[in-house]
């Protein structure tokens, strides 16, 4: 097995190169994208995550490991093809634990780490769970258990990272179109950071767009829909420790408070975030429709003020 290096060390010194050029190009357009405490707080989340990676990586290499020399159905070789097929493979990985993620209260517990900032610039994507990676990585299993060496697996999922680091930032709007009908962008991207009830779980691409697009999931960014960043309901916390445990501590109160049945207490990690056991939760869907629905009676009623005055113009022309 060739040795693969750790392109995410290797990559700091390019993360810190280009949040500095984003915010000395933020302070020449007299735009403000940055705000200190939630940039520092990123910061910070992205070298917890950094380090706590020396035990989750372990932890996942074991299990990759176990899968491959027991289990694997085929045996893939280390040739330029292979990596061509787990660049697909480990995408489509992505897609389904990142959809998971939104989904599943238990995924979500560690993700929301990432959508915790109500800014949106380079710094947000160094924003990184601190428990995420010793349990999120089940959703790659099935590459071991087809033939892909774990080290190719680790480096792609390295790659993935990597990429997905451009994409956090408002200095580019729009990519050619022929980019934005295939890859994530940070157009893409913006939605999936979005609180608004349109853009609410929507783009969970990685690198490839195209899976939003085959499964439902994906919503363009609309000039008349400007983005809110942040959560439905916001922490309002620059404390990294809130941040990284906030909702494992909502999660458990939920689940271990109060007169309920075990059924829905359990129901309370494996249902959507939102979900109440009393019925009085709201989810990311349940937003959406109340919001169409209060579009579509704005509408009416603006198109029936409009009948209302067209009428009148017609009795004063009579």
């Amino acid at each position: 097995m060739p040795e693969f290096p750790d392109i995410i060390l290797y990559a700091i010194p390019f993360f810190v190169i280009s949040i500095g050029l984003e915010i000395y190009g933020s302070i020449k357009d007299n735009k403000i994208s940055y705000n200190t405490k939630d940039a520092l707080t990123s910061i910070t989340m992205g070298l917890g995550n950094t380090m706590l990676s020396l035990l989750s990586k372990g932890v996942v290499l074991f299990a990759f490991m176990l899968i491959y020399e027991n289990f694997r159905i085929f045996t893939i070789p280390f040739a330029w093809w292979s990596f061509i097929l787990l660049l697909f493979a480990d995408d489509f990985a992505y897609y389904w634990f990142h959809r998971i993620s939104h989904e599943n209260r238990l995924f979500w517990a560690s993700h929301v780490v990432h959508h915790s900032s109500e800014h949106y610039n380079l710094s947000t994507a160094l924003r990184q769970t601190w428990s995420g990676g010793f349990y999120t990585f089940i959703f790659w299993l099935w590459l071991p258990l087809i033939g892909f060496h774990p080290g190719m697996i680790l480096l792609q999922m390295s790659v993935s990272l990597l990429y997905q680091f451009w994409i956090h930032t408002e200095a580019i709007d729009k990519m050619p179109k022929w980019f934005e009908a295939v890859m994530n962008t940070p157009s893409h991207h913006r939605v999936h950071h979005g609180s608004n009830p349109l853009y609410l779980d929507r783009n969970y691409a990685g690198i490839f767009i195209i899976w939003d697009k085959l499964f439902g999931s994906f919503q363009p960014e609309l000039k008349e829909e400007k983005v809110v960043y942040g959560l439905v309901t916001n922490i309002e916390t620059h404390n990294p420790i809130k941040v990284a445990f906030h909702e494992w501590i909502a999660m458990g109160k939920d689940v271990f408070s109060g007169k309920k049945s075990l059924r829905d207490r359990v129901k309370y990690i494996v249902k959507p975030p939102g979900w109440k056991h009393d019925g009085t939760g709201k989810s990311s869907d349940d937003l959406r429709r109340e919001w169409r629905s209060s579009v579509g009676s704005a509408q009416s009623a603006v198109g029936s003020g409009q009948s209302s005055v067209g009428s009148g113009q017609s009795s004063v022309g009579e």
